[in-house]
Formats: structure tokens, sequence, C-alpha cells
């Protein structure tokens, strides 16, 4: 089980795909009283994790063979580690960005 590590800002972002709107995660999100930003399905352009954070992992990773699951896990977590806070910064000033050019467009982008 993981550290409650949320305050009352926390925020979730996730796209609107099937698994996502599931009834399991609205009764999460309503039991602990959290906020969703909606956004369109399948939009990598605007998830940070689609545009960011699994491509510069999968530079890091590609090509090495891995003998288990806990195996892939361990060298997730160690690419991760290595990614610096200004790259996260970087990352939501461009997602930012990348909203704003959203909105002014009407979601025609």
């Amino acid at each position: 089980r993981r550290p409650r590590r949320c305050d009352k800002n926390w925020l979730l972002h996730h796209d609107n795909a099937p698994a996502h709107t599931s009834l399991l995660v609205h009764d999460f999100l309503a039991k602990n009283n959290k906020r969703m930003m909606p956004q369109p399905p399948y939009s990598p352009d605007l998830a940070p994790y689609d545009f960011f954070l699994f491509p510069k992992l999968k530079r890091t990773m590609k090509g090495r063979r891995y003998a288990s699951l806990d195996e892939i896990k361990a060298a997730s977590e160690e690419e991760l580690k290595k990614i610096k806070k200004n790259d996260f910064l970087k990352c939501f000033e461009d997602w930012k960005n990348r909203w704003h050019k959203c909105i002014i467009s009407h979601g025609d982008y």
C-alpha cells in the first residue's frame, strides 16, 4: 500500500479513456473528494505521461532485455529517479502551453 501523499489541493489528471471512467474510479474520486481535470480521450499531446514521461523512459530502456517483471519494475524506478526536478517543471510548463493552444483553438488543434 502506498503512503498517503495527497492533500486538499491534489488533482488527478487522466484522459477519458474507458478504463479511467469506470465506476471504480468515479467512486474513488467521490469518496476522497478529489477533483478531476477533464480531457479528451486518447490525446497524447495533452498528457504529460505521453509527451514527456513515456518517451523519456522508452529512450533509456529501449533495446534492453529483462528477465522478469520485477526487473522491468526496478529498471523503470531507477530511470524515474534520474529525471531531474527541472525536467518535470519544464514538462508542466509545456503542458500548460499545450492546454492554452487547445483552448485558443476551441479544441480543434
